[in-house]
Formats: C-alpha cells, structure tokens, sequence
C-alpha cells in the first residue's frame, strides 16, 4: 500500500479556491513564495495525483523530479493508489478530489497563509477522517491522527 498524503495551504478561516484558482495565487511576499518552494520539495520524487484542470496548469519545469497523474471522477480512488505500491503519493487538490480520497490519506500537511480575504471553496477538516489511522513513519504522528499544521 502507498504512503498517501495531502498538502496544501489555507488561508486564516480556511480558504482554499476563488473562482477555479487560489486565492491569494501571485502573491510575492515570502511567506507565500516559501510555500510554493516547499511543495516542489516536500512532492520532489513523489507521485501526485491532480484532476484534468490542475494537469492543464502545472509549470514545465515541475514534471522534472516528480510524477503527475491526471485521474478522474470515474475512477475508484483505492484501485488508483494501490497502483503505486511502495511509493509516497500525493493527493492533490480540490474538494471533489480530497472529498473522494479523503479515506485513504494518511497524513495532512497544512499551511495556513496569512490571506484573509474572498473565496468559494473552503477547507473541510471532515477531510482529515483518514489521518485518524495515523502514520508511526511521520516525526508529527500522534494517536487522534498525522496533521501538521504550518
């Protein structure tokens, strides 16, 4: 079985999207660039498993040092990640996505952004329902569950 994980980042009462995109996307100031700098290193070797949209808009530069793989709401999530045997993967985002997968994630890595601001999708902690199996692998692991919050 993978080691299946999600990360992402929220703003201060849980802001996730904006009309299809982040909220707070080309934003300059550091905190928000030393997020982005930590998801292509925290995900460098890994697989992450995005839907078509998400495919559409990763940077060439990212598919170097890590795997994407575009999947869909026809597929069942446990045959999806039981391909990935023995590999770290990725969950990555939306709430249809994270809805879907949510059992099967194992540990949450949560950034919360100082954005405060508009949105139309919002985090949904009943997400983290997996992470209640925990991960003993983890430095964070407790027993109510793998969440780290940043």
């Amino acid at each position: 079985m993978p080691y299946v994980r999600a990360l992402c980042a929220i703003g201060q009462r849980g802001q996730l999207g904006l009309r299809g995109r982040l909220p707070w996307e080309g934003e300059r100031r550091p905190e928000y660039r030393r997020d982005v700098e930590r998801f292509w290193e925290l995900t460098r070797g890994h697989i992450i498993l995005v839907g078509p949209r998400t495919k559409a808009s990763v940077p060439d530069f990212a598919y170097r040092g890590r795997t994407f793989v575009e999947i869909r709401s026809s597929m069942t999530p446990t045959e999806v990640v039981a391909r990935f045997a023995g590999r770290v993967v990725f969950v990555g985002g939306g709430p249809l996505i994270w809805s879907a997968y949510a059992p099967l994630i194992r540990h949450w890595d949560i950034t919360r952004l100082p954005y405060d601001g508009e949105a139309d999708r919002w985090f949904d902690p009943a997400w983290m329902i997996g992470s209640a199996r925990g991960c003993p692998d983890c430095p964070g692991h407790s027993p109510i569950g793998c969440t780290m919050i940043i």
